[in-house]
């Protein structure tokens, strides 16, 4: 995927939080109820957790995964 795929994205699916699978696609996560967010980023660099992720907001990483549990931010959308 392109830089240009996740600063214009052209999908969208609502995310499912997982201990175990990974999203479809790498992307980026549109957060759209505030809290926190663990992911592990797409260049599996490990996981990093977002805490105070806010509503409305886009998270500055592409994503591999977003984590149950620790996660609880809702309506969370993958763009890519």
């Amino acid at each position: 995927m392109t830089r240009d795929s996740f600063d214009n994205p052209k999908s969208a699916a609502a995310i499912v939080p997982s201990n175990t699978v990974d999203l479809s696609n790498p992307s980026k996560v549109y957060v759209g109820n505030g809290g926190t967010v663990k992911v592990t980023s797409a260049e599996n660099s490990g996981t990093v957790t977002l805490i105070n992720a806010a509503s409305g907001s886009t998270l500055p990483v592409v994503v591999a995964r977003v984590w149950s549990g620790t996660t609880t931010a809702t309506n969370l959308i993958a763009l890519w």
